[in-house]
């Protein structure tokens, strides 16, 4: 298949058949007159049955385990002195296939962040009806906030599981809100969270999106091969030097999209010459494009777990590992609903095993602080693919990164300690008062045991062509050169305040839009930035 594809010259090479890479190509290849090839560096199944059941078991994380052979783990720095390993999924569906499952949609106060940045375009009330238009809610149907003809199905956690309805009684008895429909921009509270699995099974974007458009004669799609470099010439992106089957070939294309996540696309500019040239130099890179943006900070949001004692066995979780999730603000207000607490049905041990109970073990809350931050980091060392990057997170650095996760672990607590919760848990395990009641220690616990909620966006942010913060235009068109965007969460110039599963299809979406756009206005791949 691939020696007719390198004599062909694709019209498209979209590169990662992940998250936002299936939507992009789906979309694109409804065009019969646009060829659309997808480069995947993992397994391409042709067939819902071709997954192994457990990447569509939804009561399972296959990212939090360290066999998984469907992720790539890469070692990174929480801080200094906290290294940490983190999956991203190397499958059709990318990441989408191993992670949680939770669909929650940015903010209204994200999209304004955004549109700062990316212009009116990116304001939430020019994209509701993108978020309409991917979507298929099976709880509230089509109304103007939802839509009911999309590929993703929506479809909230059940409130009625015992631990489930124990947080939701504990957040009432706190006085906090009730937030039923997480999807709406009501005010933070406790509600159940919107997913993409439906009937216990996680439906990813490959499954959701492409699948449906193999049968395309425009439309080809790749497993097992990586790309090396993006080649250019004159100042426009012709070609990427790819590797299948142990041997390397140059690949022509009429446009190429970097759609390989939030590292993936930011690695492949540097080691293609693309991105801040002291930094190249220093890894012997030729510089092709000063790019002062690319990999300079990312955006991500740190995370801890609180464990609880159930009162006797719990019952096994049916449709999701997920319970419910409460937002609630830090106590500045700046960012109302930024801490997250959300509830997992399913102990530690069974989500890093495979295992959907565990008798006898704790069960977790995950508590994260989502206030936007742009303290990371990227330095690309090699040209070498095999060479990884450096990647610092840079978490705690601040006084307000340190307050935010000390108020999010203490309203936990409260929740635990709530009258209402204690009908089901006889405790939590850690923190005890005396740490709990100290900044100092508290901080200490917290570093002990910091983890990442797996949110990372910003590292090729979009912007004016004149902001050396910024490395593409609001279209995912890479500032200073042709043929050549990206479009994945690496654009966005700060993490939601939620989750970016469903943004990164809103990404695809909207750049699928934008790239039909320039087709018929004949401004295809243009941006000399």
């Amino acid at each position: 298949m691939l020696r007719n594809v390198l004599d062909q010259r694709p019209d498209v090479v979209v590169i990662g058949a992940g998250v936002a890479g299936c939507v992009l190509a789906a979309r694109l290849s409804e065009d019969p007159g646009r060829s659309v090839l997808v480069l995947e560096a993992g397994p391409v199944p042709r067939d819902l049955s071709e997954f192994p059941p457990e990447l569509l078991d939804a009561r399972l994380v296959p990212g939090a385990w360290a066999e998984c052979r469907a992720v790539q783990h890469h070692a990174v720095h929480l801080t200094p002195d906290r290294p940490y390993s983190v999956p991203r999924g190397r499958v059709l569906g990318g990441s989408g296939t191993v992670n949680g499952g939770y669909f929650v949609r940015a903010r209204r106060e994200d999209f304004e962040r955004w549109s700062a940045a990316g212009g009116a375009d990116w304001s939430y009330d020019r994209m509701l009806p993108v978020l309409r238009l991917l979507e298929t809610d099976l709880d509230y149907g089509a109304d103007p906030v939802h839509g009911d003809r999309g590929p993703v199905r929506v479809r909230r956690t059940d409130l009625r599981h015992p631990a489930v309805a124990a947080f939701a009684a504990a957040a009432d008895e706190l006085g906090l809100p009730d937030e039923p429909d997480k999807n709406a921009q009501s005010p933070p509270g406790f509600g159940p969270v919107p997913t993409n699995a439906v009937d216990g099974r996680r439906i990813n974007t490959g499954v959701s999106y492409l699948l449906e458009a193999l049968g395309r004669p425009n439309l080809t799609v790749i497993g097992g091969c990586r790309v090396h470099e993006i080649v250019v010439r004159r100042g426009r992106a012709t070609g990427v030097v790819i590797e299948h089957g142990g041997r390397r070939d140059l690949l022509e294309a009429g446009e190429i999209v970097l759609c390989a996540g939030a590292f993936g696309s930011a690695h492949l500019l540097h080691r293609s010459g693309i991105g801040p040239g002291a930094m190249l130099r220093a890894a012997d890179i030729p510089v092709v494009l000063d790019s002062p943006a690319v990999g300079a900070r990312f955006s991500d949001h740190p995370q801890v777990v609180v464990e609880w004692t159930p009162r006797g066995d719990v019952a096994e979780p049916v449709g999701s590992w997920f319970g419910g999730a409460l937002h609630v603000s830090s106590s500045d207000g700046q960012y109302p609903g930024d801490l997250e607490i959300l509830q997992s049905l399913v102990p530690m041990a069974g989500l890093t095993t495979g295992r959907p109970a565990v008798p006898g073990a704790p069960l977790a809350f995950l508590v994260s602080a989502q206030a936007p931050r742009t303290d990371g980091s990227l330095r690309t060392r090699s040209a070498e693919i095999t060479i990884p990057m450096d990647i610092d997170y840079r978490y705690l650095r601040t006084t307000d990164d340190r307050r935010r996760l000390r108020e999010a672990v203490r309203v936990t607590a409260d929740l635990l300690a709530s009258r209402a919760f204690r009908e089901v848990s006889s405790g939590r395990l850690e923190p005890g008062a005396a740490i709990l009641d100290d900044d100092r220690r508290l901080d200490h616990w917290i570093r002990a045991r910091l983890g990442t909620a797996q949110h990372t966006c910003g590292t090729v942010p979009m912007g004016p062509a004149d902001d050396p913060r910024a490395a593409v235009d609001p279209s995912g068109r890479l500032h200073g050169l042709c043929g050549l965007r990206v479009a994945d969460t690496s654009i966005l110039p700060t993490a939601p305040l939620r989750g970016p599963a469903a943004t990164a299809v809103l990404v695809g979406e909207f750049i699928a839009g934008a790239m039909r756009h320039d087709a018929a206005s004949g401004t295809r791949g243009h941006n000399g930035g």
